[in-house]
């Protein structure tokens, strides 16, 4: 699986603004003569710690539940730029998402990054902020750019949907949003609630999910938001050894573990039906459980990563793990 997810009048002033902020220029975030409403407002993010005066104008976002958290707060006006769409936003999101400059199709390089003068780049994967391809969080900082990494990826050991209103919670306060951030913290608990009261006294299903792979597969652990998604729809994820949100299994471990139903993640250019077809067809897997019984629940990417997608996802996967309950 991949992780996705004018300092110039294009050059010389791009050079400009290096030059100055390389120097010991005043960070952006520092520039407000006066602090706003709730601020200032310090946050250690990944350990990472920022003093934010006011909030930040100029986010180029770089995976799309990060972007998604940002429209569904209502910050379509502070994007400058997006990158890096795993599958398709959500219906109510296409409009301000159609009105952001999309940056790259992936990830943008540096130059590009800095050509769009944010004051704050959001990253959704530890990838985002590759040191390699010049685009650390030290290096942005260097150029007076703060930046957030969504709390999984930098959370040690198990994420829960804590963590979700955690993210939610302090991206609010970030933006002078906090009312608007409690507000939808309030509505996911009560979906989380609503969903657990459905599956009281369900028995688990044993779970497997399929993102990608051929000679392994690539599948959810129990490091990151997923693991605690299929535990709240009344799964049991078979792989939830394995310590990082996303990771490798053998087919053979596939075989031994037995799943009863195989979640697929639905994104990039490998369809569903390719990838059930793949599936099904390999005779390796021909007497897992799933497999002859043609158990299978679909998620998009989106869906299984940390964003304002999850409270819904959850309830989603709970009716397709458990299609008993519908009756």
């Amino acid at each position: 699986m991949s992780w996705r997810p004018r300092c110039a009048f294009v050059a010389a002033l791009l050079s400009l603004t290096a030059c100055t902020s390389g120097a010991g220029g005043p960070d952006k975030a520092e520039t407000a003569a006066e602090a706003a409403p709730g601020f200032p407002y310090t946050v250690t993010n990944c350990g990472v710690k920022t003093t934010y005066k006011a909030p930040p104008t100029r986010v180029v976002t770089m995976n799309q539940h990060v972007t998604e958290v940002m429209l569904e707060l209502g910050l379509a006006k502070h994007l400058a730029g997006t990158a890096y769409l795993d599958d398709k936003v959500l219906p109510k999101y296409e409009k301000d998402y159609e009105a952001t400059p999309v940056l790259a199709e992936e990830y943008p390089s540096y130059e590009k990054l800095l050509a769009a003068n944010p004051d704050f780049v959001y990253g959704g994967y530890a990838s985002a902020f590759a040191a390699g391809d010049g685009r650390s969080r030290e290096a942005l900082k260097q150029s007076g750019i703060n930046s957030r990494l969504n709390v999984e990826g930098c959370t040690r050991g198990k994420t829960s949907m804590n963590a979700v209103y955690q993210e939610i919670r302090e991206v609010g306060r970030t933006f002078g949003v906090a009312g608007r951030a409690e507000k939808w913290i309030g509505e996911a608990k009560a979906g989380n609630a609503a969903t657990s009261k459905k599956l009281a006294g369900v028995d688990p299903v044993s779970v497997f999910v399929y993102d990608s792979g051929d000679k392994s597969a690539f599948t959810v652990g129990g490091g990151g938001i997923g693991n605690d998604m299929i535990n709240r729809a009344g799964g049991k994820n078979l792989f939830s050894n394995l310590s990082k949100s996303f990771g490798d299994a053998s087919w053979e471990s596939v075989v031994e573990r037995r799943p009863e139903t195989i979640v697929i993640l639905d994104y990039g250019s490998t369809t569903v039906a390719q990838k059930k077809k793949r599936l099904l067809e390999d005779p390796v897997l021909a007497d897992v459980p799933a497999i002859r019984n043609k158990r299978f629940a679909v998620l998009p990417l989106s869906d299984m990563v940390l964003g304002v997608r999850v409270p819904a996802a959850v309830d989603s996967l709970a009716a397709q793990l458990h299609p008993e309950l519908k009756k």
